[in-house]
């Protein structure tokens, strides 16, 4: 009962056999009695046609003989047969008590019980009508009261054996049972038939998920159709594509970050070396230290980063959302790049139109336009002109950082905003960019580059809040 194959084989045949059932218990007795009322109803017809030759003859008082010819010929016509009751009141009211005459042997006549004669006796205007039991088999009568003087005096009943309607109801039950036995076959056998199709097909898909998770995402899982199976399929493909790429991608991250990792330890585990096993001069001791502590700040960089990017994956950064002035941020940002701006002999401007507000978290957002900044300086040649303006456009906040280096590559454009990709010998983790645009889409805006030779633009909006006032202010150059 485990397999679903049996299952659906089983709800097949227990619905084709509660429909058997309901047919067989419920629809063949209700059949019955109608059959039977119609049966009734031609009788009760007939009798008010035959009724006016009986009344005519008891009220002329035909001798014994000639009532019985007359009833006979009536019971002939309406193929059913006829017997005079007589009526006497009683405690009850009026009752048939004795047999008058019968179309058929009279002693027969006595023994049925008549509760339809009973039912016109005590109602003359109306008929009456029933069903009963005689010997075993079932009759059914109609009874019209021929009244003399205002009083029912006989009751003519007109009675036929409904062996008949027994009968078609008998033979139908046992065309139900045979048919009925028939469909739960069919039905066991197909149910059985698309059960074991579904069962394969539902096979197959365990199949593939079993090689997903071991790591096999090579094998393509099989449609079939377009029904509820076939687009769990279709949504199984597209989840081991996502897992191919995510596995992948780890990969590519392990490898990438094993060898950015690998790079400054190298160099750091060198330098210690020599100052171990040589005794350098003191300016060559001096360069040593300094080369060292650039790789320091390459490893603190890098943790950094990884440890942002591994709680951007884990959904583990809390974004707030507040007002910020992108313009005094981009400029208070700026400022921390005034050694660097000197070394590099680069210009840094600053344009903004007065207050810009934004709705977003001071601290991302200046972690963004700190990456965005560190980029243009580290990717141009010395003397680099580079502009940050900060304006409100369309219901966004915007933040342009402006470089007149020689421009990104057509072949890198699309990816530099992946991970660890560098599109230059410029040495770097490759994950700046990729976390600005992560952070910028989690406080609801966006990054994006455009690039041609001697310009790139880094544009960053976000949500806009509040009015402006328009203002030009420069900033500071290194």
């Amino acid at each position: 009962m485990n397999s679903v194959r049996n299952r659906l084989a089983l709800l097949f045949f227990a619905i084709t056999a509660a429909a058997v059932g309901f047919i067989y218990l419920y629809v063949v007795p209700q059949l019955r009695s109608s059959l039977t009322a119609e049966e009734l109803r031609q009788l009760s017809v007939t009798a008010g046609e035959q009724v006016a030759r009986i009344d005519a003859a008891m009220r002329r008082g035909l001798p014994q003989d000639e009532l019985q010819e007359v009833l006979e010929n009536v019971a002939s016509g309406a193929q059913a047969r006829v017997t005079v009751l007589g009526v006497r009141s009683g405690a009850a009211g009026p009752e048939p008590v004795f047999v008058v005459g019968d179309s058929e042997l009279e002693r027969s006549a006595v023994l049925p019980d008549y509760p339809a004669a009973r039912a016109a006796a005590q109602s003359p205007t109306e008929s009456g009508a029933g069903v009963e039991r005689v010997a075993g088999q079932r009759i059914g009568e109609t009874a019209i009261a021929l009244p003399r003087g205002g009083e029912p005096r006989w009751v003519a009943v007109l009675s036929v054996p409904l062996d008949g309607v027994d009968d078609n109801v008998a033979l139908i039950r046992r065309q139900i049972l045979i048919a009925g036995a028939i469909a739960l076959l069919a039905a066991l056998s197909a149910g059985w038939l698309v059960a074991r199709a579904h069962a394969r097909r539902l096979g197959r898909l365990e199949q593939a998920a079993e090689k997903v998770a071991e790591g096999d995402f090579s094998t393509p899982i099989p449609i079939g159709s377009k029904d509820e199976v076939g687009q769990l399929a279709i949504a199984l493909n597209e989840m081991q594509g996502r897992l191919a790429r995510l596995d992948s991608a780890r990969k590519e991250f392990i490898a990438n970050a094993s060898h950015e990792l690998r790079t400054p330890i190298f160099s750091l585990a060198g330098f210690v070396e020599l100052l171990e096993d040589d005794d350098p001069d003191p300016e060559a001791r001096a360069e040593f230290v300094r080369t060292m502590r650039e790789q320091v700040e390459r490893l603190r960089k890098l943790t950094v980063d990884l440890l942002d990017l591994s709680k951007l994956d884990a959904d583990a950064i809390q974004i707030r959302s507040e007002r910020v002035d992108l313009g005094a941020l981009a400029e208070r940002v700026a400022g921390e790049f005034s050694p660097v701006l000197e070394q590099r002999r680069c210009e840094l401007e600053l344009f903004d139109d007065g207050p810009v507000p934004a709705m977003a978290d001071p601290d991302r957002a200046a972690q963004i336009v700190r990456i965005l900044i560190d980029n243009a300086l580290s990717h141009t040649p010395e003397g680099t002109q580079i502009t940050v303006m900060a304006n409100t456009s369309e219901n966004a906040a915007r933040l342009v950082v402006t470089d007149d280096g020689p421009g990104i590559e057509a072949h890198s454009r699309a990816r530099v905003f992946e991970r660890f990709y560098t599109g230059d010998d410029v040495s770097g983790s490759g994950l700046g960019l990729a976390i600005a645009r992560e952070l910028a889409l989690r406080m609801d805006g966006s990054l994006d580059v455009r690039s041609r030779r001697g310009r790139t633009e880094f544009e960053l909006r976000l949500p806009a809040t509040g009015a402006r006032r328009g203002r030009k202010s420069p900033a500071g150059a290194g």
